[in-house]
């Protein structure tokens, strides 16, 4: 379907475009949410007559836009989450999560603001897209984790996820000597093995005693 961008869609076009997309993109996403228009002779002549105004009032809303991006980019929202021991969360963070964390540090963006192509769904810092414009974009990040001091460590740049999975691995560890010869018993070992041995030894031999007798 051909249709006129009435905005700049990113990866499409600036206003006034004529371009070609699929059916149901344009159904579903430009046309109902007013960023074009179908690329018939009628809405052709409408859009050139109003051309002008549309591309004064798109001007005013970047400025503003860009106004309000100084309130939103750098921000570091925290959002603490229960987790499995791999990282991976019970349940997902969404745009709206965001959102609200947002206006918590005083930054007020929407829901169709926050550009998240997937609700993030494991432990870490993300850097998530705001846009509050078409042409203006910014960038905060969210870090999610399962504790204020989690959340530090990963705002210091520690890997959590792995640090954890190390730890786990070092309890299943055996000590190892690199001085040992294969075969030779630890010394630690040779100590308690004649001790034991010793122990036995008299029972051991009342017991032959007993079944001579």
């Amino acid at each position: 379907m051909e249709v006129i961008l009435l905005e700049r869609v990113e990866k499409l076009g600036q206003i006034g475009d004529i371009v070609n997309v699929k059916n149901g993109f344009a159904r579903n996403y430009l046309l109902p949410n007013k960023k074009a228009l179908r690329a018939n002779d009628s809405n052709k002549k409408v859009f050139e007559a109003n051309r002008a105004r549309i591309e004064s009032d798109n001007a005013e809303k970047r400025v503003e836009a860009e106004k309000a991006s100084k309130g939103v980019e750098g921000k570091t929202v925290q959002l603490i989450r229960q987790a499995s021991n791999v990282g991976a969360l019970y349940g997902s963070v969404s745009a709206r999560d965001i959102v609200e964390a947002l206006e918590g540090e005083g930054a007020k963006v929407s829901k169709s603001q926050v550009v998240l192509d997937r609700p993030i769904k494991a432990i870490g810092v993300y850097d998530v897209k705001i846009a509050l414009h078409p042409e203006v974009a910014v960038t905060v990040k969210v870090n999610v984790a399962r504790s204020p001091e989690e959340a530090e460590l990963q705002a210091q740049g520690v890997d959590v996820t792995a640090s954890m999975f190390e730890r786990e691995e070092a309890g299943f560890t055996e000590e190892f000597d690199p001085n040992a010869e294969p075969g030779v018993i630890p010394e630690e070992a040779a100590v308690e093995a004649p001790a034991e041995a010793a122990a036995e030894g008299p029972q051991a031999e009342a017991e032959g005693e007993g079944e001579e007798a």
